[in-house]
């Protein structure tokens, strides 16, 4: 992925206002963020626990989603396994509730996933960042298609929350 400022960043959102993306914090790390090794840029709010975002080139068109997620005193211990990225975790992935894109969302319609809590799918899938023992499942796929795999669920997952 290519880096990304402040300003297209905002503009990507589909699911919440101008208002809404104009007042959201973005990371105040961008420069210092590993690009080449990102499929999409997420993050957690600091300000509020509760919220996540998701940005990602799909087409050559920046789209990006706001989330709804626990708290990180809420996530649960168990063992789970990230939809997007297949990356099982203790502890480590979130169910994560986007408001619909439009009419839908203003009426209240939401679509969820369970995703890494901190949004890392990326480095997980490169072994950039370690989950810990058995977090990756042997597979008989190359690094490139477990990949185009995290990005086309990513996709999947946007085109629920813009239908």
């Amino acid at each position: 992925m290519k880096p990304l400022t402040e300003q297209e960043i905002r503009a990507a959102f589909v699911n919440c206002t101008k208002g809404e993306a104009k007042r959201l914090s973005v990371p105040r790390d961008l420069t210092d963020r590993p690009w080449d090794d990102l499929d999409y840029l997420g993050w957690r709010d600091p300000q509020a626990p509760d919220r996540a975002y998701l940005v990602i080139e799909l087409d050559g068109r920046l789209k990006g989603i706001g989330l709804r997620c626990p708290s990180p005193a809420a996530w649960s211990m168990r063992r789970s396994m990230c939809s997007m990225c297949l990356t099982t975790h203790t502890g480590g992935v979130s169910l994560m509730v986007a408001p619909k894109a439009g009419k839908a969302g203003q009426q209240g319609n939401s679509v969820g996933a369970y995703l890494c809590s901190d949004l890392a799918c990326s480095l997980y899938v490169r072994g950039k960042k370690d989950a810990g023992v058995g977090a990756r499942l042997q597979e008989s796929l190359t690094l490139d298609e477990k990949i185009r795999r995290t990005v086309d669920n990513v996709a999947a997952f946007i085109a629920k929350v813009t239908a």
